[in-house]
């Protein structure tokens, strides 16, 4: 129901928001589940309902304006772009055409659950260097990041093997992660100008070298290169060079990105909860449902955009043509006309896989089942491994990395009991 009351200004941004966005998700909802903000030019859907009619209906709320910079670029950024030869053709996230049907069966049949089964194994045996990194920094230095050491890296290997990019990748890590971050940054952040150019700089040599992948995109393998190079678009025609490029810079982002921010959320909230954390490797069952409801409460996409194809009528609203919604993902999974109390975290809740943080529909995440496998393994191995750990402080000050639709921890600071406990902390 809408209030005749005011709603109160959002800042998305503000860093009272990103630390605890639920009293704002919960004031919307109830006196504004449609609320044009002025601050960014988006009206903001809040509700479960509303939100899945919108995911529902792709031919009103198409989703040509999921991919858009939230604020503009300075023209020195534009032109660097430019330069690069930067485009992101409509493929996956950004298509509401007729292509995108094939493209995404494409994308799901390499992470169909089979697959996702088979790469069990994998994920543990890019896990143990990592948890014997974590052991050997926690002995010699008392202390380690979670993020640093295992959440950031750990999905983009695991996300090359499994599409079968492992073998094309010639640059480290590191390079891949300062990529990633400089394209979510100018492209889902608010960058002030000066800092625009350096970003787009970054995300340019991140499209060049995607760029030069695509010169070994032939028919013939199993790997995505040449799986995009064998597709054919509903008139006959194969994919262009620069839609290759856009399918995998996509790919890489939302492989890493999503799934990176989300361990690192888990295992945060996971090691705040001493009573939790040993069970979660010792209770088989235990680490998948509370996962679950961690997606379903903290989900690393908070949000999602959409376009009005003509004027609609939403929650009560009536929107004109070409009206900019951003769906609030985030917040549908604590709507209580859904979920009852939501503020808790309960395991095999009902309805618990009823939450929209994957999307519904055409554009549903088609990595859900890969997300959920690593997550799962992660914090079941991680905890047999290491039931001591604890966080390094009190989990409320941990900061959050803030963008329009992504918020995580940029770090996981950890010691082990022992250790917490001789200083006091927490």
């Amino acid at each position: 129901m809408t209030s005749d009351h005011p709603c109160p200004a959002v800042d998305l941004f503000a860093p009272e928001f990103l630390h605890d966005p639920y009293p704002v998700y919960a004031t919307l909802r109830e006196t504004r589940p449609v609320h044009h903000d002025p601050g960014t030019g988006l009206w903001l859907v809040s509700t479960h309902r509303d939100v899945r009619r919108v995911l529902l209906d792709p031919e009103l709320y198409r989703p040509d304006n999921a991919l858009d910079a939230v604020v503009p670029l300075s023209v020195p950024a534009l032109r660097c772009l430019a330069a690069a030869g930067f485009t992101l053709p409509p493929t996956l996230a950004n298509n509401g055409t007729d292509t995108h049907a094939g493209l995404r069966r494409l994308i799901t049949g390499m992470l169909r659950r089979d697959r996702v089964t088979a790469a069990v194994p994998l994920v543990h045996e890019l896990m143990a260097p990592r948890l014997d990194r974590i052991e050997k920094e926690l002995a010699e230095r008392g202390s380690c990041d979670l993020v640093v050491t295992l959440t950031r890296d750990l999905p983009f290997e695991v996300m090359l093997r499994v599409l079968g990019l492992a073998g094309d990748v010639d640059v480290d890590i590191d390079l891949l992660a300062r990529w990633n971050d400089a394209s979510l940054e100018l492209f889902w952040g608010v960058p002030p100008r000066e800092r625009q150019l350096p970003l787009a700089r970054l995300a340019a040599e991140f499209h060049q070298w995607l760029d030069g992948l695509t010169e070994r995109a032939a028919p013939g393998g199993t790997g995505l290169l040449a799986r995009l190079a064998a597709h054919r678009k509903p008139d006959g025609t194969p994919l262009s060079r620069q839609e290759i490029v856009a399918v995998c810079y996509f790919m890489v982002i939302a492989g890493q990105t999503t799934t990176g921010q989300m361990l690192a959320t888990m295992l945060l909230r996971a090691l705040a909860d001493p009573g939790l954390w040993p069970r979660l490797g010792r209770e088989p069952a235990l680490a998948g449902a509370w996962a679950e409801e961690m997606l379903r409460r903290e989900p690393p996409l908070t949000t999602w955009r959409r376009v009005t194809a003509r004027p609609a009528r939403l929650g009560g609203v009536e929107l004109p043509q070409g009206a900019k919604l951003l769906l609030m993902l985030a917040a549908t999974g604590s709507d209580p006309a859904v979920f009852e109390a939501p503020g808790q975290l309960r395991p095999n809740r009902p309805h618990g896989r009823e939450h929209l943080s994957f999307g519904l529909g055409r554009h549903r995440c088609p990595g859900a089942a890969l997300a959920r496998m690593e997550a799962e393994t992660v914090l079941r191995a991680v905890s047999a491994r290491l039931p001591d750990l604890r966080l390094a402080g009190p989990a409320g000050t941990v900061p959050m990395r803030g963008l329009l639709s992504f918020r995580a921890p940029p770090a996981v600071p950890v010691r082990r009991a022992a250790a917490v406990s001789r200083d006091g902390s927490p």
